[in-house]
């Protein structure tokens, strides 16, 4: 499997949209069977192309406090992103849905296993950790495909702001008692809880173990990403006017 690298613009930091437009150039246009790269962005909050914004984000929370919102092509419910996680894609000639993403869950859980952590997959296509006695949630995936190809992306939790998680994804104060913030915190768990390893050395060893090899986009890629950039950020489409 190739790794995507994008060339070095020394521009200032890409939002969440560039990396979901990053994922649609990739499957058009690059001719590999499997593709997958890495990324980080400041705090966001990505949605489901079927949700209703307003009824699943907090969004004077995220005005207040400078989280950007996005919407994306896949299904599925609303993510809460910042530079203490990372976030994967995985781009897959593979046209049948369910076989793809088994395939990015024996991924990720072959990294926890050099990593000597125990891990396992869900029927739902979490990825999820044993802590104190119970399965917890570390990963979660969506997919959609973009010209016969299979785009799988994921949320990993090394590390997040759990206070922005809680609030900017639940519109309701009344979710926010302390009986719902614990409920939260025994759903999911935290990658750094059962590593020594420091963020960065965890992206290496991920690209270590999944990838041969690169592939490098050029100036012109990044210029096309930026123009199907534009309609993830057109108001009709986060707010599905």
């Amino acid at each position: 499997m190739k790794y995507i690298v994008l060339p070095d613009l020394k521009t200032t930091e890409r939002q969440l949209s560039f990396y979901l437009a990053m994922e649609e150039y990739v499957a058009r246009c690059i001719d590999e069977n499997d593709i997958f790269f890495m990324w980080q962005v400041a705090p966001s909050v990505i949605f489901g192309r079927n949700q209703v914004l307003e009824n699943e984000v907090n969004v004077p929370y995220c005005r207040e406090h400078d989280i950007q919102l996005f919407r994306r092509k896949s299904g599925g419910g609303c993510v809460y992103a910042d530079r203490d996680n990372v976030m994967l894609s995985f781009v897959t000639q593979e046209k049948n849905v369910g076989l793809a993403f088994n395939r990015f869950i024996n991924m990720v859980l072959l990294v926890f296993h050099k990593m000597g952590i125990e891990g396992a997959g869900t029927s739902h296509n979490d990825v999820m950790l044993r802590e104190d006695g119970s399965w917890r949630k570390v990963c979660g995936t969506a997919c959609y495909q973009v010209s016969g190809r299979s785009i799988i992306h994921s949320t990993m939790l090394y590390d997040t702001n759990m206070e922005h998680m809680l609030n900017a994804i639940t519109p309701g104060a009344e979710k926010l008692e302390a009986k719902g913030i614990q409920s939260v915190s025994q759903r999911i768990t935290l990658l750094k809880n059962h590593t020594t390893l420091s963020l960065e050395e965890l992206k290496a060893l991920i690209r270590k173990t999944l990838c041969n090899g690169e592939v490098q986009l050029s100036t012109d890629d990044v210029t096309e990403i930026e123009r199907i950039e534009a309609g993830y950020l057109r108001e009709e489409f986060i707010k599905r006017l």
